[in-house]
């Protein structure tokens, strides 16, 4: 084995119930590198990660570090071997000093108690050498910025590891100037040997901080690749699975009925930290497709339209009505339905029935006082199951027994049942078998044509052409570009996704 591979996973599968979310994958992570670990969501980039951290064990395959097998069977583990891992969000205590933090579990002793002089000095010429970073280890975390504790987490992992950092998705919540001093400290990592892998969803960061690629895709290895040799066409390619000019399908086309004014419409609506300046219009009978990858700002713009966030500046209209601040019950109450991305998390409530999961929703656009009688319910129940094909031997089924598909056809059906004017639909054909998904397609092609507006989120571009009237670009949480017509399909909308086309400023029309 090479002498300057730090790190080196072979052939490692893992399968969940139902799921190959890791097939044969190997990685190779080598001495002074940063290397970035690139794929949408399901690709098995977390997966990988908690293999080779001793969260998951692994089904098959063999990971080495240096020379030596190992096999980490708990995070513990994989930090006494010399792998460490900072995550997103910092895991911390803030009313803690910095100098704790650090050593926390590990303090210096003297006489059978903490040596805090030591442990300040330590602490103190940690961050000077290791990472460069000059700061009073006494004053408590909570008294810096988040890219400060974000350093501390990393002069943590980095006293614990003297070989491997995982920095999985550290600058999402770091402004432009954080994700500098942050990419300084990794690059003086990586001067001193250290091996990083740098797990983001942001082209531009990638391009900038990286030696090396790997992409996953749908838990299979797409590649290895040089970063400077690598365009970022080329990279989002190998991630969506779609090369240029490849044809996308044939539009099903709908008769639309638009109107003059938007139905919904946002004029720089923002959330800071998640989601810049947004403009869109949602036009009665409209497919209005939001594209972008992982990251993208795509589910962050469905949750401020439906009040799940809360924005922070910008102007909400709804049906000509100035919506000052927007929550989920309102969003019901004014015509709003939302399938969330998450439909086990944040859809479906596994112990209740098919019937119940329906009748949520419309339930609580009645209000709790106004109790939807049991045969009215069923009445409404057995109309959307038959309506969307739900196969299920009962309505009084629960819901956590049927197929990914079914389920989410059940919450499909919890919103139709309450008549909206506008669904937000978020990833409504991920993880669902074929037949489900081309039944739900057309069923939004069918609503739309009815009059419904449609808000669309799909990584699958072909899917987003054949469904959308326009397509809204978002990139690393700005709006770029529109696309309509003729001027859809998959090759200009991944052109877009990659290459960028500025950010759009103009007001709603």
């Amino acid at each position: 084995m090479d002498a300057e591979y730090l790190l080196r996973a072979e052939k490692i599968s893992k399968t969940f119930p139902g799921v190959k979310a890791l097939s044969n994958v190997d990685f190779v992570l080598r001495k002074g590198e940063i290397h970035s670990l690139m794929g949408e969501n399901g690709a098995g980039k977390s997966t990988l990660i908690k293999v080779l951290t001793g969260i998951y064990e692994k089904d098959d395959g063999q990971i080495f570090l240096g020379n030596q097998l190992i096999n980490p069977g708990s995070p513990e583990e994989a930090q006494r071997l010399g792998i460490s891992t900072v995550y997103q969000e910092v895991n911390l205590c803030e009313n803690l000093s910095v100098a704790e933090n650090i050593f926390i579990g590990r303090e210096p002793q003297r006489k059978g108690k903490i040596d805090w002089k030591e442990m300040f000095r330590k602490a103190d010429l940690l961050l000077k050498e290791k990472l460069n970073i000059e700061i009073d280890v006494k004053q408590t975390l909570s008294s810096f910025s988040t890219a400060i504790q974000q350093m501390v987490a990393i002069a943590r992992a980095v006293d614990i590891s003297s070989g491997v950092l995982i920095l999985d998705e550290p600058t999402s919540s770091l402004d432009k100037n954080e994700v500098k001093k942050l990419f300084e400290v990794m690059r003086h990592l990586k001067s001193k040997g250290m091996g990083i892998v740098f797990v983001s969803h942001f082209l531009d960061q990638v391009f900038d901080i990286t030696d090396r690629v790997t992409v996953l895709r749908n838990g299979y290895l797409i590649g290895e690749y040089q970063t400077s040799q690598l365009t970022r066409t080329e990279l989002v390619s190998k991630m969506i699975g779609k090369q240029w000019g490849e044809s996308a399908q044939a539009r099903k086309k709908h008769m639309i009925n638009i109107g003059e004014r938007g139905f919904l419409q946002t004029n720089g609506l923002e959330k800071k930290g998640t989601i810049n300046p947004i403009n869109l219009s949602i036009r009665k009978g409209e497919v209005l497709g939001l594209a972008g990858l992982l990251g993208s700002g795509r589910t962050e713009v469905a949750k401020l339209l439906f009040g799940i966030d809360a924005s922070d500046a910008g102007v909400l209209v709804i049906d000509q009505e100035r919506i000052k601040s927007m929550n989920p019950k309102l969003a019901i109450e004014k015509g709003l339905g939302f399938c969330p991305e998450d439909r086990k998390v944040e859809g479906i409530i596994g112990e209740l029935t098919i019937r119940e999961n329906i009748m949520l929703a419309l339930q609580t656009k009645k209000g709790i006082f106004n109790y939807i009688p049991m045969k009215e319910q069923k009445v409404i129940a057995q109309k959307y199951i038959d309506l969307l094909n739900i196969k299920t031997p009962s309505m009084e089924q629960r819901i956590e027994n049927l197929s990914g598909g079914n389920q989410q056809k059940v919450i499909l059906a919890r919103w139709l049942a309450t008549n909206p004017k506008l669904l937000i639909l978020d990833e409504p054909t991920r993880g669902i078998d074929i037949g489900s998904k081309s039944e739900i397609r057309n069923l939004i092609l069918d609503l739309a044509a009815e009059g419904m507006s449609i808000l669309f989120i799909s990584a699958e571009l072909e899917e987003m052409v054949a469904c959308c009237d326009r397509v809204l670009v978002l990139r690393d949480r700005y709006q770029i570009g529109q696309l309509e017509g003729e001027q859809m399909s998959v090759s200009t909308i991944m052109e877009m996704i990659a290459e960028g086309a500025g950010v759009v400023e103009a007001s709603i029309q």
